[in-house]
């Protein structure tokens, strides 16, 4: 079984079920997207919608994902950055009940939060607060917490701070590691197209993209996307929501058919997605049952509101998948 270290931004999601788009507009919050705000902007938006039904959990793409890995008996690790407060206690906790190895940097700046925002059909926008997930340095990446592991997970958001991407995946690499990216938001992507092209052709062996932030990279549909990123990267994924999602490595393409649900809330679909294919691949599975992992746990998720799967219900999940 192969061990997994992800690094993100280490946030508390604010989820928050709105009436219709009018918030979205009044804080120009492209729907689908993730905006960066400052603190300021994202009090603002909490007092907006206070009047909504919100809960609290913590989140983080990165975090997400390696949290399903964790509830799914792989080990784990992750490295990230919160507040010494109530917000950084509580993303800290949840990950290690789960079981993951965690490498946290408390600072005086508070914890991240992502107000997500969930509109009628589902679909999510978060308008981000990164707090003290922005003060992640290149001194956070040591040798000797890298080591026990085999794959390197690395959601997209990070992109924004290049140089710690770099010197991430050079570390991963010298180790031989393998390097999984996730490439986060279709706006993320378009702001840096550069240094996504960078990352991917010099260090990614497995990307995960939907079908949006496969256009705008490539400036092709899902199908020729793929092609393209398949020829960048040793395995390219591209989801594309409710028809599934399509694997190709090498000249292999599958076509991984999705689970029909009723869909309450999107919120982490992409994230749990990826658990369910590294999971896959830990047990060096073939990529048809890696593509069905991940649409399965992506299918579970959707199914309640926010990122993180009840704890109860993880071991019939995990009895399904190994069933499957």
């Amino acid at each position: 079984m192969k061990k997994i270290l992800a690094i993100g931004n280490a946030l508390v999601d604010i989820v928050t079920f709105v009436k219709d788009e009018k918030v979205l507009e009044k804080f120009f919050l492209p729907k689908g997207s993730m905006q960066l705000v400052d603190s300021e902007t994202s009090r603002k938006i909490r007092e907006e919608t206070k009047q909504f039904y919100s809960k609290f959990a913590p989140g983080g793409s990165a975090a997400n994902t390696i949290y399903g890995l964790a509830m799914l008996g792989i080990k784990t690790g992750f490295i990230g950055t919160t507040g010494k407060d109530e917000n950084g206690n509580l993303f800290d906790n949840e990950l290690r009940k789960a079981g993951v190895e965690t490498y946290i940097r408390k600072l005086d700046t508070a914890t991240g939060t992502a107000v997500s925002l969930v509109t009628p059909d589902s679909e999510r926008t978060f308008a981000t607060y990164l707090g003290a997930a922005s003060e992640l340095s290149v001194e956070d990446l040591r040798h000797e917490l890298f080591s026990p592991y085999d794959i390197l997970y690395l959601e997209g958001y990070l992109i924004y701070n290049r140089e710690f991407v770099i010197k991430a995946c050079s570390l991963a690499k010298s180790l031989s590691m393998k390097v999984a990216l996730d490439m986060a938001s279709y706006n993320v992507v378009k702001e840096n197209i550069n240094a996504f092209n960078e990352v991917i052709v010099n260090y990614t062996d497995i990307l995960f993209a939907n079908s949006e932030e496969a256009r705008v990279f490539t400036g092709k549909d899902p199908e020729k996307a793929l092609h393209i990123l398949s020829g960048q990267c040793e395995i390219a994924v591209v989801k594309i929501g409710a028809e599934g999602s399509l694997i190709q490595s090498g000249n292999k393409i599958i076509k991984v058919e999705p689970y029909q649900v009723k869909c309450i809330d999107t919120t982490g679909a992409g994230d749990l997605y990826a658990s369910g294919f590294l999971y896959g691949l830990a047990f060096n599975k073939s990529l048809e049952k890696c593509g069905q992992y991940g649409s399965y746990l992506a299918s579970k998720v959707i199914e309640t509101s926010g990122a993180r799967i009840d704890p109860e219900k993880w071991p019939e999940i995990k009895a399904t998948i190994n069933s499957l």
